[in-house]
């Protein structure tokens, strides 16, 4: 009787999932019993606490030792629970690659990490196999480094050119930024580590970032905001996502049940865990019932939260055992549960050469007069600009950079090249903290001594702020201006060019000056290798290759989104005279970048997909085949020119008129060739769903595919389409979806 009252007892617990701890003899060990098996035996107490991002582990339901691995000094780590087999996880930044201290207290070893090329580099190659790469090195870092999850990649989209945090994300267009983020994650995971995919979402500004109410429209979300996520999930399968800081339509993406559990885990059908950014407590109980699974960087508070609600009756203990089985999910695939052995010694060495192949593969040629570029190796270079030395940016700051072993920048690039940097000009910026304003006396002396000028302008932002429409930030500032003039009018007398180069994370104006120059050359940041880089693309060992994965406009105010944008005009915090405290109303809809600028003839400085090569090809052969799924275009791409080169053949599609207004044409896929040859063919294939054709109407809260003719383009940006055929739809779809976030 005794001990049937005892089982009952403990049944009961089990039930409330508030069971004691038992002597592990005869408890589940997660790997040896069954996720439910283990679920079953946790307590309440570690049930919260696994739900919540900590350092230590779990003893007897209390707070235990600070773990080992905490050392390390990664962003954030799950916690672990001994008495049942479960290891604690260590997350990671970044975009960029692994951010760990760069020293450990007892240990006289400095840890670098590869400083890998921006996400707008990588998205500007067009190639899936550098985003694959660049993921590699990435990934492998993380696992040799004792981590886990890399918090990357950063894929919001490119709504305002003047978002801080541009440079750690991909494109203004979302299937450029899905496809080549999908990709990059393939690269990391091949390492048997994880990623998380950040920041879902509509993130797409940093200042009052934590708090801003981002409004989107229901079309906008879904055509273009979500649509980026899903390609990225349908590709790479990510291990988690990250909740972004902001509000969305009203709840924060934290807590936002629509969000996270019917549209990310309903429609797309995410199978993966999903965590917050890092943030201070909010509504716990409200983002545990969304499906958001763990808190970081996690608070005891946040543990006491989830078990008063279960005890009151407020949260459900089926909807805590669903997030800790998403957890537990998770957990297995680790390194730490493998038993993985990190060796803290990666490869450097091979992922600087990597980083080096991959940032030249999305440097972008925007102008080349009369063949300025590639240089005669050689010659002798004035080197204008503390970007070119000791200023030169590898990377932007905050969590996506990385403590690099080195830089190379733009001089000893060009030395290691075989150019004759004059060493006066180095001397010169020896000892500048800023770009010096040059004469025209000085620009006239350096002209008749070196036999081209090269000038960096460069620009920095990053986490926690955004960009300033002003001189200086947007526009060149009255010095740099100035000093291009000067340098140019000196060299031209004299027969001479003058290049420049733009170190820039984001988009600037180029309107007002690029007649100036005899050619323009974009590295974005590079990475740890970037010198290098630039000089294999300046010396023609690499042939450009890349295009712009965002729009160049004439001027800021052309952008749709300037209008509702946040100028940081007080130290970060919103003008008290303007009406966007405390939200943003995304009010161009879909007229984000391309669809806007092309949809309504508005002319910019560069357009979408934009980029220049040594070399010149053609495009042939464009045919299509629509299916019920999935839609083929094939077309054959000839090096046409006297340079072996590459060329990324960007696939459009036209829709018929329907119900609703549509951009005039959309990129559906892309494809880069390999190297060719002079006179050398290859057919590409593209592929694309047909769904994603179909257009978001609001009023029936389904996706619409209208019949009738699509015509689809290939070319080499979104002006410049070099063949087009057509596709017949003879019957619609309509798609209705369940979710309104």
């Amino acid at each position: 009787m005794k001990k049937a009252i005892l089982l009952t007892l403990f049944l009961s617990l089990v039930i409330a999932g508030e069971s004691k701890p038992v002597h592990k003899a005869n408890v589940p060990q997660l790997g040896k019993n069954s996720i439910d098996e283990v679920l079953k035996a946790m307590t309440l107490q570690e049930k919260a606490e696994l739900l919540v991002g900590g350092d230590y582990e779990v003893v007897n339901g209390k707070k235990g030792p600070v773990l080992p691995e905490a050392k390390i000094g990664a962003a954030g780590m799950t916690k672990a629970i001994p008495r049942l087999g479960i290891p604690c996880t260590v997350l990671t930044d970044g975009p960029a690659g692994v951010r760990i201290s760069p020293t450990r207290k007892g240990d006289s070893r400095t840890y670098y990490a590869t400083g890998n090329p921006i996400g707008t580099l990588v998205a500007s190659s067009w190639d899936t196999q550098c985003a694959r790469a660049v993921g590699r090195n990435m990934g492998n870092e993380v696992l040799e480094y004792g981590c886990d999850v890399l918090l990357a990649p950063g894929m919001c989209l490119h709504r305002n050119p003047l978002c801080g945090r541009n440079f750690e994300y991909f494109s203004e267009d979302p299937v450029l930024s899905g496809t080549m983020s999908g990709n990059e994650i393939l690269g990391i995971q091949s390492n048997g580590v994880g990623t998380s995919a950040k920041h879902f979402v509509c993130n797409n500004q940093e200042t009052y970032r934590t708090q801003n109410n981002s409004i989107v429209s229901q079309r906008a979300l879904r055509e273009l905001y979500l649509k980026n996520f899903e390609l990225a999930i349908r590709i790479g399968n990510p291990w988690t996502i990250m909740s972004s800081y902001n509000l969305l339509n009203g709840p924060y993406t934290q807590a936002d049940k629509p969000l996270l559990h019917d549209w990310l885990r309903g429609e797309v059908g995410y199978k993966g865990m999903v965590m917050t950014d890092w943030t201070e407590r909010r509504n716990t109980v409200e983002q545990v019932n969304a499906e958001n699974d763990l808190m970081e960087w996690g608070l005891d508070v946040q543990v006491q939260d989830i078990i008063n609600a279960v005890k009151d009756g407020k949260l459900s203990i089926d909807v805590v055992n669903r997030n800790v089985r998403n957890l537990l999910n998770y957990i297995v695939k680790t390194p730490h549960f493998r038993h993985y052995k990190a060796s803290d010694a990666p490869d450097l060495k091979a992922h600087a050469a990597v980083a080096r192949e991959m940032a030249a593969q999305g440097i972008i040629l925007l102008k080349n007069r009369e063949g300025t570029l590639p240089l005669v190796q050689g010659q002798k270079i004035a080197l204008f600009g503390i970007g070119s030395y000791k200023g030169f940016l590898a990377n932007g700051f905050g969590s996506g950079d990385v403590n690099k072993p080195y830089v190379v920048n733009i001089f000893k690039g060009l030395e290691n090249a075989g150019y004759q940097v004059d060493p006066d000009m180095a001397e010169l910026y020896e000892d500048a903290d800023a770009d010096i304003n040059i004469g025209p006396s000085y620009a006239r002396h350096r002209a008749s001594v070196d036999n081209v000028a090269i000038m960096t302008i460069r620009r920095n932002s990053g986490e926690g702020s955004d960009r300033r429409n002003e001189p200086g930030d947007w526009k060149l500032s009255p010095a740099e201006l100035n000093t291009m003039k000067n340098i140019a009018d000196a060299f031209h007398a004299q027969g001479k060019k003058l290049i420049v180069i733009l170190n820039i994370g984001g988009v600037i104006e180029t309107t007002s000056w690029k007649n100036i120059p005899d050619a323009i050359l974009l590295p974005w940041q590079p990475g740890e290798e970037g010198g290098n880089a630039i000089a294999d693309v300046i010396s023609g060992k690499v042939c450009p290759s890349g295009h712009l994965p965002m729009t160049f406009p004439l001027a800021y105010e052309d952008v749709p989104s300037s209008k509702n944008f946040p100028q940081n005009d007080n130290g970060g915090v919103f003008d008290k005279d303007k009406s966007t405290i405390g939200f943003t109303k995304y009010d161009e809809g879909i007229w984000v970048g391309y669809r806007y600028f092309d949809t309504f003839d508005k002319p910019v400085s560069y357009p979408f997909g934009y980029g220049l090569s040594y070399t010149t090809f053609s495009f042939s052969n464009l045919k299509v085949r629509y299916g019920r799924e999935v839609c083929k275009a094939v077309v054959t791409v000839t090096n046409t020119g006297k340079v072996a080169g590459k060329e990324v053949a960007q696939l459009y599609v036209s829709a018929p008129k329907g119900a609703l207004e549509k951009p005039k044409k959309e990129l559906r896929a892309f494809a880069k060739t390999r190297t060719l040859q002079p006179g050398e063919s290859q057919t590409l294939t593209m592929t694309f769903r047909t769904m994603d054709m179909a257009s978001f109407n609001e009023n029936t809260n389904s996706w619409v595919l209208d019949p009738g003719v699509y015509q689809v383009k290939a070319g080499q940006s979104v002006e410049d389409i070099k063949a087009t055929a057509p596709m017949k739809i003879s019957k619609g779809v309509q798609k209705k979806v369940l979710a309104v976030i």
